[in-house]
């Protein structure tokens, strides 16, 4: 037998949950629901390290580099989906996060047993990928021991690039490999081992917080509204119509008018009309602030003035 499987955490019978086979529907569901509610606290207690992940990984991004997460099963789909909905959401480019599972996309839909027990497939993937010493690495896995994920950080650290864990186990082998390890402790799972349960919603809520707190540090918010989401169905642009009119105050016509001329970007429609500038002016300003609103905003005679008409209309 594996010590270290044995002694996980997560592999231990939870004691609050062995009668739930016995249980009716209602009863089965008020167990799950019981152990899923300990989930927040767990990952509350590590935001001082959240923290100093979104700190690293927005330096990283604000100095040309990337976000890469890597991870096996569960983990790996999770850092998937993070990824690919930061396009849309946030206007990025999606090599700007990138997500991996060992086994490759086929093991998105069906496992590919194995993959996740090679490190060297782990460290062959990330040079497949091409991190370099301006990326962050996210090593992604509940266990916190999944020879996949382990040979991705360690070699991720051999390039040079910034590393960060996620595991649901105290006292893990990836929190020695990494420069920062985040461990929301969620105890064992409703059904011994299944850790695509809380173990599975910790993670998903980690990533969520990487992403969404890294892109408003990068200025892809403006108060509480997504200003860069890409308009690319209807249902974006009929929220970019809703943006804008909830930002300026102007009704739908005028988010139409100013969202065509804006090429469909909102936060340079916003831009436009705050400063009565043309789209190639108003862009140049939001480069040359970072791509920050607020703070181009307040560049331009009146901007201040603006800005305070804005936060009335939040």
């Amino acid at each position: 037998m594996d010590e270290y499987l044995a002694s996980l955490m997560t592999e231990k019978v939870n004691e609050e949950t062995m009668q739930i086979d016995q249980c009716d529907t209602t009863g089965i569901l008020r167990m799950i629901n019981r152990e899923d509610c300990k989930v927040s606290e767990a990952v509350r207690k590590e935001i001082p390290y959240i923290a100093q992940a979104v700190d690293m990984i927005t330096k990283a991004l604000q100095n040309g580099g990337r976000l890469f997460y890597f991870g096996a099963g569960t983990s790996g789909r999770l850092g998937i989906l993070d990824a690919s909905e930061c396009p849309p959401t946030y206007g990025v480019d999606p090599s700007l996060v990138q997500g991996y599972i060992a086994g490759g996309d086929v093991a998105l839909r069906t496992a590919v047993e194995g993959s996740e027990d090679s490190e060297e497939l782990g460290r062959s993937e990330v040079d497949a990928q091409g991190v370099t010493d301006k990326d962050v690495v996210v090593g992604i896995t509940a266990s916190g021991r999944t020879p996949y994920v382990l040979g991705v950080v360690r070699q991720a650290a051999l390039i040079g690039a910034g590393t960060v864990g996620i595991a649901t186990n105290p006292n893990n082998l990836l929190q020695e490999e990494v420069d920062i390890c985040i461990t929301p402790v969620v105890g064992p799972e409703v059904i011994t081992g299944s850790t695509r349960m809380k173990s599975g919603t910790a993670q998903k809520m980690v990533l969520n917080m990487l992403t969404t707190a890294t892109m408003i540090r990068l200025g892809k918010v403006y108060g509480n509204r997504m200003v860069d989401l890409k308009a690319s169905n209807i249902k974006l642009v009929e929220r970019a119509k809703r943006i804008f009119s909830d930002v300026t105050g102007e009704p739908e016509t005028v988010a139409e008018e100013y969202l065509a001329a804006a090429g469909m970007e909102t936060k340079l429609a916003v831009m436009m009309f705050y400063s009565g500038l043309n789209s190639e002016k108003a862009s140049q300003i939001l480069r040359e602030n970072q791509g920050s609103l607020r703070q181009a905003l307040s560049t331009f005679s009146g901007g201040e003035k603006q800005q305070k008409m804005q936060i009335s209309h939040m």
